[in-house]
């Protein structure tokens, strides 16, 4: 992702947040601790339960699943990847960016020194 002409589209900050989900709790939180624990995001909050439907070798799918809400930076973001890719259970995890555009100036502010 090319960042620089994202920021001169749209008035976004380096701060991001990553999606992804897990099967499990343990699979959630082991993914959550890693990343915390190594800087490379600066908080994960773990939301419970979801369900996902979605499409999988050509079949509908369901699955109870675990959401990750990680807050990390632009710079960090592919050695968050890597790492989902690395911890996860999933043949191909969920792994996508929403750009943080604005934020309270202390908390974009932590987030960015929290994360190497």
């Amino acid at each position: 992702m090319d960042w620089g002409s994202l920021r001169r589209r749209v008035n976004v900050t380096d701060k991001i947040i990553v999606l992804t989900t897990a099967g499990s709790e343990d699979e959630a939180r082991k993914i959550a601790r890693h990343l915390v624990e190594h800087r490379l995001a600066a908080c994960v909050n773990l939301v419970p339960r979801v369900e996902s439907i979605y499409r999988w070798q050509g079949k509908v799918e369901s699955a109870a699943e675990w959401l990750l809400l990680i807050k990390t930076t632009a710079h960090g973001f592919p050695a968050v990847r890597d790492a989902i890719g690395e911890l996860h259970s999933y043949e191909i995890p969920e792994c996508i960016v929403l750009p943080i555009e604005d934020g309270s100036t202390p908390y974009l502010q932590w987030l960015g020194e929290a994360v190497e």
